[in-house]
C-alpha cells in the first residue's frame, strides 16, 4: 500500500521545485527521497551530503529514523552560502548608518532617535 507525499527543494533563491508522488508505507524519509528519483531529476548530486531535511517546516534531526506519513511535505534544505551575520554586516556597510536600522526614517524636525 502506498501513501501520498510531496517533496520540495529550492535550488536557488525564489525558485522552488515541488513534486507530489507515491511512497511505500513504512519507508523512512531518506528511502522515500532516494526511491523518488528526484535526486537525478533535480541534479542534487554532490549537494546531497550537505542537505538537511524537514517535514512541514520542522527540521528532522535523524532522517534515517523518521517514517513518512500520508500527506507529509518533505523539504530538502540546502546549506547556507553566506553566514547571515556576515551578510547583515555587509549590507549595513553598503547602506551606511543613516539609511539603515531603527532610526533611518525620522519625522522632519524630530530629535535624533525619535
Amino acid at each position: 500500500m502506498s501513501i501520498q507525499i510531496t517533496i520540495c527543494y529550492a535550488p536557488k533563491a525564489r525558485q522552488v521545485l515541488e513534486k507530489a508522488l507515491q511512497a511505500s508505507r513504512g519507508a523512512s524519509l531518506i528511502q522515500a527521497i532516494q526511491n523518488s528519483g528526484l535526486l537525478q531529476d533535480w541534479a542534487l548530486g554532490a549537494d546531497w551530503a550537505n542537505c538537511h531535511f524537514g517535514v512541514w517546516n520542522e527540521r528532522i534531526k535523524d532522517p534515517e529514523q523518521y517514517i513518512v506519513q500520508d500527506g507529509d511535505r518533505i523539504e530538502i534544505y540546502r546549506g547556507l552560502r553566506v553566514d547571515p551575520m556576515v551578510a547583515r554586516h555587509e549590507r549595513f556597510k553598503k547602506q551606511g548608518a543613516r539609511s539603515a536600522g531603527l532610526f533611518a526614517k525620522r519625522r522632519p524636525g524630530a530629535k535624533p532617535g525619535y
